[in-house]
Order: C-alpha cells, then structure tokens, then sequence
C-alpha cells in the first residue's frame, strides 16, 4: 500500500523511489536518489520538478518494490561472460559485458518474459559482438510496486537453460590464408585480401600463420588448403573464386581438399555466395569477392560466431535474411546497424 504526502508535510521522510529530472536538449538523469530523507530546502525543488506528493510505502508480503524486483531480475538474466552492479537507477538494473565476445539472447524466453507485461527487459540484438564494459541488457519493474509471484515468474524464465543474456568469448585460434585467382597467381594485379582479411582477424586476436596463393586449379587450390592444415590452421579463408563463372574453381578446390557440412550460398548482400564447411576439426570459410570491395559483408557476421565455437547448419543462415540487406551506409557504424539482426 502507499500513501500521498504533501511534499510540504515530508520533511524527513525517506524517499522510496528515485525521482528523475529532465532538462529538454541537456540531461536526464537522477535529482533524488531512493532513500533521500527529504530536507526543508528540498521542498522548492522537488515542486519544480513537478511534485506536489511524495509517496510513504508500506508492502505486504505478496508485494515488491522496484528496486528489489530489478535485482531479482538480472541475478536471474545474468549468465556467463556478463555481470551487473547492485546500485539501481531510476529502478532500472543494466546488464553488461564482462568481456569482449559474442552476444547471445535467449529470444524466445526473452518474448515469454516480457508477455508477463508488469516487467521488461531489453537487449541488443543476438549474435552481436560486444566489448567489455558494454550494456548488452537492462531490466525493470515497470510500476513502483508490483506483484511479487510475478516477478517471481519472471525471474523463473530468465533463469531457464544457460541464461537469457550471454556473451561467450572468442576463440584466438591459427588461420590459414588462401588467396585464389591467376589473375592475382601470375601477377597481373594486386591481392587486396590478405591485408583486410588479417586486419579482422586481428581485431579478434587470432594470428595468421601461413597465407597461400593458388591459380584457377582446384587442385592447386586444394593443395594450398592442405598445407595451410598442415601449419596448424585451425579455420582455413579462401578468397575469391565464389561464383558460377567457369574459370571461378575454388569451391571445387574446397571439396577437393575433403570438405565436408558444405554450405554454400547465403541470403545476406553482400556475400550471397559465401561458403561454411569442416575438413576435420577445422573450419573453411570461402569467401566470394565482395569481400574486397565492400568493407563489411556476411563474413563479419560469421567469423564471430565460428571463433565463438559455433557450427552453423542451412537454417542459421537461412534465418540471416532477415536484416541480411547491407544499407552500405557512406559511414560504416557497424555493428551499431541493422545489418544482420
């Protein structure tokens, strides 16, 4: 139950909420913290931000303060690779990345626990890649004062399987480079792939330890593939040769090489004729050659998940579609974009 006070009436009252203050074009931000024990001069202040009443709470059993339920929340949302802080604001509890990785979000347990409709939680997209620090999610109690089974309740469907909210880290593992075409082969014009392809995997921490050239041969290609194994490489990159043109032989030269879980062809742009497969324990990616003209294709949504340990099968890329058309922005702000979500 909660009773109105005239804020004139409560001097020395403790405040049970946090009381927020908007300056429109400058900050919105916290004024009164909950727990404030209301003072003279804070009276004039609280009427300018629009309080004539404070509220005096008193709860039953079968009721939870804000604060109390956002706490209850995200212990329960939190899994691996995250942490959250004790300090609510403004009843809300924020969910961060406790290091860099590979966001995952429990989508439909996320659906079932905001459905409940006293109690939200909102995320960034799945499959986002996040740094240390970052908010991947924040929970709250939407009214003051809610119902305690249900956020029970909720609490219970976040908690379910691994989590609702993860960030599995990223795998540095030894890449192999394969660098097709005899156009780039035999000189002709210059390989724009290794230096892009070893920036991102950089970026990532995982090392490049040998970087082969191959005409159009499959079986030349196939042989670059071995040896890039043979060197320890632990996700092998083709670049180039993706296509149905005649003279375009990687993919031939990937099976050739004993490439099994073929996939080949993705509803994403660019990257519409990428490929995902294994020779044993180690991924082949190929990549079409879009990938030398457009700075982020479908390969900077796969390599995430692959160092992340993942196996893609035909309906993970199938379900990439959606949010799969590149706006190709004059300013790259990936990942903070639409593509691939």
């Amino acid at each position: 139950m909660k009773r109105q006070i005239p804020v004139a009436q409560a001097v020395g009252m403790v405040l049970p909420h946090d009381i927020t203050e908007i300056v429109p074009g400058k900050c919105k931000g916290r004024a009164f913290k909950k727990g404030h024990i209301i003072r003279p001069e804070d009276v004039e202040r609280l009427r300018s931000l629009g309080k004539e009443h404070v509220y005096v709470l008193e709860l039953s059993a079968e009721e939870i303060h804000e604060n109390e339920a956002a706490l209850l929340m995200a212990a329960a949302a939190a899994g691996s690779g995250t942490e959250y802080s004790d300090d609510v604001h403004e009843g809300k509890v924020g969910i961060k990345a406790a290091h860099d990785g590979l966001l995952k979000i429990d989508k439909e347990a996320l659906l079932r626990f905001n459905l409940l409709g006293e109690v939200m939680c909102a995320t960034l997209h799945d499959n986002t890649p996040v740094k240390q620090g970052e908010q991947v999610a924040a929970l709250r109690l939407i009214p003051l004062v809610g119902e305690r089974l249900l956020v029970e309740q909720a609490a219970a469907i976040a908690a379910e399987g691994a989590k609702l909210v993860r960030v599995l880290p990223l795998a540095q593992v030894k890449v192999g480079l394969v660098i097709t075409g005899s156009e780039v082969f035999y000189g002709r014009i210059e390989d724009k792939f290794e230096a892009v392809l070893r920036g991102k995997l950089a970026a990532l921490g995982s090392e490049v330890v040998r970087v082969g050239f191959a005409p159009d041969d499959a079986a030349l290609i196939a042989a670059e593939i071995r040896l890039c194994l043979e060197a320890g490489a632990e996700l092998v990159i083709t670049s180039g040769g993706m296509s149905v043109d005649p003279d375009d032989v990687t993919r031939a030269g990937i099976r050739e090489a004993g490439a099994e879980d073929i996939i080949y062809g993705t509803p994403v742009l660019p990257g519409a004729m990428f490929l995902c497969g294994r020779i044993g324990q180690a991924a082949v990616l190929g990549l079409p050659a879009c990938g030398m003209f457009h700075q982020i294709t479908v390969f900077d949504l796969v390599l995430p998940r692959i160092l992340a340990g993942e196996r893609l099968s035909r309906e993970d890329f199938a379900a990439m579609g959606h949010g799969g058309l590149c706006r190709n922005c004059a300013i790259c702000h990936y990942p903070v974009c639409n593509f691939g979500k």
